[in-house]
């Protein structure tokens, strides 16, 4: 477990400081607070002068009954906890795209398309062979020019609903390596072993040809892309929530008038 401690010095700035990394025997709620309390001690630090607590959105730490937050309050009643609002943006833009019948299927085709690419080494060395060769030829032709952070080596990674901005990562890298993808889907079909391989590389070559999945893909990118720029501003160590709140009601206007005019 990875704790860090915010505070404001005699100067009355705000600090962060990474305070260490401890082994926990399992993530209890208890175990968790006798570890917070014990690295804490360590540095010589009171627990009873905490004034904020602040995790993830899981049972374990925000429990009302014997979560983190609950324990670590009734040793101390002044340590307020905050749900991290990067994390429940997150969380919050998942869900409603998942639940939408709109488009929650588009994240089942890319989880398809996940399993069959990225099932086996040698199919995620296959499509980082055909993106190489891909880049190759395109700077050979001066499509591309080379330089520091250009042409970064791109993948497949599957997204996690707590890790910030994986599925519009993954939906950028979908669209970017998108024919090198149906390529190595065909590569995949023709040398599959048994019929049900073959059958599940053909469903999903057949799912993301489809007119409904590009469209899907695209306008899942334009709504992640508007969301990402307020996930990225939140987690600005310059910005508090009194100057964030106007970026909220930007990022709403945004998809408005995508949604009216657009």
């Amino acid at each position: 477990m990875a704790l860090c401690v915010h505070y404001v010095d005699k100067k009355g700035m705000i600090k962060e400081r990474f305070l260490g990394i401890v082994h926990v025997r399992d993530t209890t709620s208890l175990s968790l607070k006798e570890a917070i309390f014990s690295l804490l001690d360590e540095h010589s630090l009171s627990f009873s002068r905490i004034r904020g607590q602040r995790y993830d959105g899981a049972s374990n730490m925000k429990g009302e009954l014997n979560g983190l937050k609950t324990l670590i309050m009734r040793e101390t009643q002044f340590a307020y906890y905050i749900h991290c609002f990067a994390h429940q943006l997150q969380l919050t833009l998942v869900v409603i795209s998942k639940k939408n019948k709109d488009c929650g299927w588009l994240f089942d085709a890319l989880g398809d398309l996940l399993n069959v690419v990225g099932s086996s080494c040698r199919r995620k060395d296959l499509l980082k062979g055909k993106q190489a060769e891909k880049t190759a030829k395109a700077f050979e032709n001066g499509e591309i020019v080379t330089g520091k952070g250009l042409n970064q080596e791109l993948g497949l990674g599957r997204p996690g609903d707590t890790r910030w901005g994986s599925h519009y990562k993954l939906i950028l890298n979908v669209i970017y390596l998108y024919y090198t993808i149906r390529e190595v889907l065909d590569l995949i079909g023709n040398d599959a072993r048994n019929g049900d391989d073959a059958r599940k590389t053909n469903n999903v070559s057949f799912a993301i040809e489809s007119f409904d999945f590009i469209f899907m893909i695209h306008l899942m990118e334009r709504i992640f892309g508007i969301m990402n720029e307020l996930n990225k501003a939140l987690h600005r160590k310059d910005h508090d929530i009194v100057n964030v709140m106007p970026l909220v009601t930007l990022t709403k206007e945004r998809l408005q008038n995508m949604r009216e005019n657009e």
